[in-house]
């Protein structure tokens, strides 16, 4: 038995990816710490990053987090259907993700997003059987958690201004003009302030970072049992309603520019009901002509994401950090976006034309052969010398 993939699923991973470059670009050119204490920019620039901030950043990952727990429920469901049991492939999964993560960011860069993932999967293992009613019930409590612990203001002293100014001085020196073993070796040795407790980062990794994800890819899997995105028609009178949340998230994370106690929390929570608005916007005009006149281009780079991802990764480093281009911080905000543009239509034309020889990218083949067990990357089905194609 086979199924056929959500076509809508792989496209707004694809452009998910968009926005993941876009945001990502601030740290490419202004290290993690820089590109939110960014001075003397440009009218243009100064725009720009509001633009990135406020419809961009902290909203395009949350989506791309709702897909992972789509996608999820789907693997489950294929492997069920060819085996009785799911939970050693599970595992696979989550440990290859986990050491993706790891190797992308002790040698390439730091803003890694695989490990998250990867560790997220085993905090999931309890809720892959429930109802859609419990996994969306669970996702609104979790949602209420991280936003509600966001409460408060976080006022820096003149100590930490310091501090933290010293270390992006510094970042800023070594990626620009750093080697390869420079730049490795910051990363390694040289952390953040707040940051040399070692408790306190294991905290961060193991706890934190995945319950902020934890309440999107819950409200992902309730989508996957419900079989959304199928037949969309039937669905527009809950897109519109989606859709409404895309002006209330876009205020809330404007409003978070104000300082006050409440400010992280319109960031957070507007950041996540953005996130849900932009899917739901984009399942009501997914059947428009203009759409799907690009809608071929974003699913190739959907089906490749976890390819394309790692070659953002590559590209940008070798392009903007010291043994490479050296273009660090020389861009701007601005010239950043359309180095983003020009980087991710690449991404298009080679995905398209990637697809019409093979099957599967590089990376997402490795990790299907690790996760099935299976030199082919099939799964290996219970009967003996047979195995089925999914």
């Amino acid at each position: 038995m086979t199924t056929n993939r959500v076509t809508f699923i792989d496209t707004m991973r694809g452009f998910s990816l968009f926005g993941i470059l876009m945001a990502n670009l601030l740290i490419f050119q202004f290290g993690m710490y820089g590109k939110d204490e960014l001075k003397d920019l440009s009218a243009l620039d100064n725009g720009a990053w509001y633009f990135v901030k406020i419809f961009i950043e902290g909203s395009f990952m949350p989506i791309f987090t709702i897909l992972f727990g789509f996608s999820l429920i789907k693997l489950i469901e294929s492997i069920r259907r060819k085996k009785d049991k799911s939970r050693w492939s599970i595992l696979r999964r989550a440990t290859g993700l986990i050491a993706l993560g790891l190797l992308h960011s002790m040698f390439l860069w730091e803003g890694d997003i695989l490990f998250s993932y990867g560790f997220m999967i085993l905090f999931l293992i309890p809720f892959i059987n429930r109802k859609p009613k419990t996994l969306f019930i669970w996702a609104g409590i979790f949602l209420l958690l991280i936003t509600s612990i966001s409460f408060g203001s976080a006022e820096e002293t003149k100590k930490e201004q310091k501090e933290i100014a010293s270390y992006i001085e510094k970042a800023d020196n070594i990626y620009a003009n750093g080697s390869y073993l420079d730049i490795y070796d910051f990363r390694a040795n040289d952390l953040p302030p707040g940051m040399d407790d070692a408790g306190l980062v294991v905290f961060l990794l193991i706890f934190l970072a995945p319950m902020y994800t934890t309440s999107l890819t819950l409200f992902g899997m309730g989508l996957a049992k419900k079989q959304s995105f199928v037949n969309m028609e039937d669905e527009k009178k809950w897109y519109k309603l989606g859709a409404l949340l895309v002006p209330i998230g876009l205020a809330c994370k404007s409003l978070s520019f104000i300082e006050s106690n409440f400010s992280g929390m319109l960031l957070t929570g507007g950041s996540e009901l953005l996130a849900v608005g932009y899917v739901c916007l984009a399942a009501l005009i997914y059947k428009t002509r203009p759409v799907q006149r690009l809608a071929p281009a974003f699913e190739s780079v959907g089906k490749l994401s976890l390819t394309n991802y790692l070659m953002q990764t590559i590209i940008c480093t070798t392009v903007f950090y010291g043994y490479g281009l050296g273009l660090y911080g020389k861009l701007g905000v601005f010239g950043g976006i359309l180095f983003g543009i020009v980087l991710y239509s690449l991404q298009c034309v080679f995905s398209l034309a990637y697809f019409k020889k093979f099957k599967r990218g590089p990376f997402e083949t490795i990790l299907r052969i690790w996760t099935n067990w299976s030199w082919n990357g099939q799964i290996k089905i219970k009967q003996k010398g047979s195995t089925l194609h999914e």
